[in-house]
């Protein structure tokens, strides 16, 4: 019988949410055109071509690996892209992704990527046109509520903060605002002005965010009442603890 992963335990809908960001089994809500999404990641004009660090690798020459010859390289290792990041930063306010959960979706669903976990943000390096495709992947889809997560390569700090009385998170460089009811995008991700505003739709209502954060809290879903995440998190530290991470182990 084929191996199924589970990802992750419990039985809240914060824990149900963080395995379909771990699995990539996550609803798609919204459009954004490849042009926007250059637009505002910022690293190059929309149209043109990637530039590149080496020759594609059809053309290198390279000699014979057998690790080579195993692993596929990813488009953007073939075509010698240069490495470029994205930045997220989520609100604390039942913002639907966290750092965290970010890494973990880029690490398992997508091949070539780097992520980094910081408290209040999270970054992936990786190829150009591999590093769009995650971008592209975790903005469209329910990961994102426009209103409470940002695009933050400069400045990025407003995680933590009280909402804005319009309900988005606060940005000391007001790179998004809302207009007429959906989030408009003024600015790129390190807080250049744009000549094109990217429209990137309505942000979710308190209800909807609520239903699909990743964040427990007490004043929605209390971690305390996930009991069998508990369980889990007290076995991992007693066995990393006390036996050395060692399973097999037991008292």
């Amino acid at each position: 019988m084929a191996y199924e992963a589970q990802f992750y335990p419990g039985a809240t809908s914060v824990a149900e949410n963080r395995r379909k960001h771990m699995s990539g089994k996550v609803e798609k809500l919204r459009e954004i055109s490849d042009d926007d999404l250059t637009i505002i990641l910022g690293h190059r004009v929309p149209g043109t071509d990637y530039p590149s660090t080496h020759p594609p690798l059809a053309e290198m020459g390279e000699p014979e690996c057998s690790i080579r010859e195993m692993v596929e390289p990813t488009d953007g290792a073939k075509a010698g892209d240069r490495i470029r990041y994205v930045q997220f930063v989520d609100s604390m306010y039942n913002a639907p992704s966290t750092p965290y959960f970010r890494s973990y979706n880029a690490a398992i669903n997508f091949r070539g990527v780097d992520p980094g976990t910081l408290s209040g943000r999270q970054v992936v390096e990786a190829r150009e046109r591999d590093m769009e495709e995650l971008a592209k992947f975790q903005l469209e889809t329910e990961m994102t509520c426009p209103a409470l997560a940002c695009l933050r390569g400069a400045s990025v700090h407003g995680h933590s903060l009280r909402l804005q009385e319009d309900g988005v998170m606060f940005d000391m460089l007001e790179r998004v605002r809302l207009e007429n009811g959906t989030i408009i995008v003024q600015k790129d991700q390190v807080g250049r002005p744009i000549d094109k505003k990217v429209d990137l739709g309505k942000p979710m209502s308190d209800e909807e965010a609520a239903k699909r954060t990743t964040i427990y809290r007490v004043d929605n879903v209390p971690y305390r009442e996930d009991k069998e995440v508990l369980e889990w998190v007290h076995r991992v530290f007693e066995q990393r603890t006390m036996y050395g991470y060692k399973p097999a182990v037991q008292e």
